[in-house]
């Protein structure tokens, strides 16, 4: 009677795994000869091993990273690009992110940027850092919506509050200046209290000209709280005339498409 009372309230407590694990060791006739503080200990680290493990997947659901399965370990460095291992091995201890620094990924359409990014953004979210991944063309539609439905203010929260937000496609199109005004109340808010990684098509360089053609000040205030505390990564091929793109040497054999 007492020990199902206090398995209830373990389960009323949300500890089930607990719950669970005392329960075996009631039943179990090998477990009579251990310890109490050995058998306390074994429950407690059930307990605690289970809710860490739905804590990281739940940070990795709610991130929505766009290739979830992307690790820091599985990146080719024999592909024929240009890659500073050294810089991404230690970026992947998350250092960046405590010291509120951002990382610029830049190469051309298929080059690994997507991947490298959601590589970066599970080992934050292995170290319980939250996480939010989006293509900048989605999110500046929902900023947009936002400023004319009144709720702009929540949905800027959804992305300033992520300790790691990883923005995609970065200035794939050419920013108007309602699009820029809004992009910068993100940018300012994040400065020097999270970290992003932006993944882009074209070069540092030619960011200006993507924001407002360039001509307005709104490109010089993203540029500027952006640009001086961001690692850089660009992702080149060392035989441009054998440049494939790594969704070709991942994808269908030819062979195998007809």
């Amino acid at each position: 009677m007492i020990n199902n009372a206090t398995i209830n309230k373990l389960i009323e407590m949300h500890m089930t795994p607990m719950a669970d694990a005392y329960r075996h060791q009631l039943t179990d006739p090998a477990m009579k000869d251990v310890p109490f503080e050995d058998r306390f200990g074994m429950m407690v680290d059930i307990e605690y091993t289970t809710r860490k493990s739905n804590r990281l997947k739940k940070l990795i659901h709610d991130a929505g990273m766009e290739q979830p399965d992307a690790s820091i370990a599985s990146i080719d460095y024999q592909s024929g690009r240009k890659l500073n291992k050294s810089l991404i091995t230690r970026l992947a201890s998350c250092q960046y992110i405590t010291e509120y620094r951002n990382i610029f990924l830049t190469g051309a359409t298929g080059s690994g940027k997507t991947y490298m990014a959601c590589a970066f953004g599970m080992e934050a979210c292995k170290q319980y850092y939250t996480v939010k991944y989006v293509r900048l063309p989605d999110l500046l539609i929902e900023l947009q919506e936002a400023r004319v439905n009144g709720s702009f203010p929540i949905v800027l929260k959804k992305y300033t509050k992520p300790v790691l937000l990883i923005l995609d496609e970065w200035l794939l199109l050419k920013l108007s200046e309602s699009e820029a005004r809004n992009l910068f109340e993100l940018i300012h808010k994040r400065r020097k209290k999270s970290s992003t990684i932006f993944c882009s098509q074209f070069e540092e360089k030619d960011w200006y000209s993507q924001i407002c053609n360039g001509e307005n000040t709104l490109a010089d205030a993203i540029m500027d709280r952006i640009s001086y505390d961001s690692y850089k990564i660009n992702i080149e091929y060392i035989d441009k005339t054998k440049d494939r793109s790594m969704r070709e040497v991942y994808g269908l054999d030819p062979a195998q498409a007809q």
